[in-house]
């Protein structure tokens, strides 16, 4: 049994961001500072009161973006999450330009700066889970310049004033160049960060799958009507934000869910799904000179459920176990079934305590769940307690490859097995156990 204390402090000196390769650091670095310096000039423009100051209703606008944006990304997360973790040396496209391009044709430059801010403060609460800091301010830092590029567009076409909608030909052209220029510098900020921080990426494989950015290009279009019907019959814009919200979850999301695969007994993911996400993941990892964490658990002795209660009862009490690791483990992390009574946890960016505290949690919880379950004599029965065995590994501490860290995984879980069941272990370099030549009773 093994419990370490959790803190979420990170000194820095052992922050991340200082491993990035030296180019791709002084590049990063560079984007936010720029974006830094944006900020500043667009605050202090606003505070002199240069442009008239910020008007009541644009304080409404930002209000109206800032509520859309944040019920669009709380409704869309689950498929934001998976979208973002499948963006390994590619770029994630997202539709948080939407309601920021909205903004842009709507509010001054500060605002719009907030808007970009409260946008990623949420996403990195509810979206993404545990995340790498350096690579969410960059993206909000790419967000920033480019939506600034944009506004000096506006500017230089005439539209010097909000709201900034097209209302003839002219301004439409403006308006179109500005969502132009906001998708290419992004663009090219983010593919810029890609090819400097894996210097093995080809060109080709930055620019990733571009049928994707069409993402965006919908995004910037939708942000032209929000920004219109704000501007000009805003109690419209309620609807088109249900049909937005609508069309992304229940379209877009299910069609995800449906490719990830669930399992029918356990709402987990199958096996198919978790033996694609693990090298995604470890890839994803080196990119980003990260970690993953594994956890395989197997729960003891879970026959005798089976021969006491019936199958019935033990696909009962496996659902109650595979809702269980849920609550404990983290947003972002990933629960498949990957066998009969064994599970399998995936933890992105977790240091090896994280890991082993995430065990702990889960084994407490198990080793005093109580499921009541019908048995074949049409009795209700009360089953307390479905321990389990755990084996934890680290990427790249303890391994290399997908290969490697499973193994490392279920060798460490096959000693907790021997050592008396109910235990963690957390693998070690080089693990000396091979569980084909060290079968144990389940």
């Amino acid at each position: 049994m093994i419990l370490i204390g959790r803190s979420n402090w990170v000194p820095p000196r052992q922050w991340k961001l200082w491993s990035l390769p030296r180019p791709s650091l002084g590049y990063v670095l560079g984007v936010d500072a720029v974006a830094l310096a944006i900020t500043a000039l667009a605050v202090a423009s606003t505070l002199s009161g240069e442009h008239g100051g910020v008007r009541p209703s644009e304080w409404a606008a930002f209000a109206v973006l800032a509520v859309a944006s944040v019920l669009h990304l709380e409704s869309a997360r689950g498929i934001e999450r998976r979208r973002e973790m499948a963006a390994n040396t590619s770029p994630y496209t997202n539709l948080k330009s939407l309601w920021v391009f909205a903004g842009l044709l709507l509010l001054p430059l500060c605002l719009v700066v907030t808007l970009v801010v409260v946008s990623y403060g949420y996403s990195w609460i509810r979206v993404y889970g545990r995340t790498i800091a350096h690579r969410k301010i960059f993206s909000a830092a790419t967000f920033i310049v480019a939506s600034a590029a944009a506004a000096a567009v506006l500017r230089a076409g005439g539209l010097l004033t909000e709201p900034r909608v097209p209302t003839g030909p002219w301004s439409l052209v403006v308006v179109v160049a500005a969502a132009t220029t906001w998708w290419l510098v992004n663009f090219a900020l983010v593919i810029g960060a890609i090819l400097l921080s894996s210097p093995d990426a080809s060109a080709r494989g930055a620019l990733g799958n571009l049928a994707d950015q069409l993402v965006v290009v919908a995004g910037l279009g939708l942000g032209v009507a929000v920004g219109a019907l704000q501007a000009s019959y805003p109690w419209v814009v309620p609807i088109l934000m249900v049909t937005v919200l609508a069309l992304h979850r229940d379209l877009l999301l299910p069609q995800f869910q449906r490719a990830a695969g669930t399992d029918v007994k356990t709402g987990l993911a199958t096996p198919s799904y978790w033996a694609s996400a693990v090298p995604a993941e470890i890839a994803r990892a080196e990119s980003l000179r990260s970690t993953v964490g594994l956890l395989m658990l197997d729960l003891d002795k879970f026959k005798e459920i089976n021969d006491t209660y019936g199958h019935p009862a033990g696909d009962r009490a496996l659902r109650a176990v595979g809702e269980s690791v849920r609550a404990e483990v983290r947003q972002g992390d990933l629960v498949a079934r990957v066998g009969g009574d064994e599970l399998a946890v995936l933890l992105p960016g977790a240091s090896e305590g994280e890991v082993l505290e995430i065990a702990e949690r889960i084994r407490d919880r198990l080793s005093t769940l109580t499921v009541a379950v019908d048995t074949e004599t049409d009795r209700t029965a009360v089953i307390t307690g479905v321990p389990a065995s755990f084996g934890a590994a680290v990427y790249p501490d303890v391994a290399g490859t997908m290969d490697q860290l499973v193994l490392a995984a279920d060798n460490a879980l096959l000693t907790a097995k021997r050592a008396g069941r109910n235990k963690i272990v957390s693998a070690r370099p080089n693990p000396p156990l091979d569980r084909a030549d060290q079968p144990v009773d389940s």
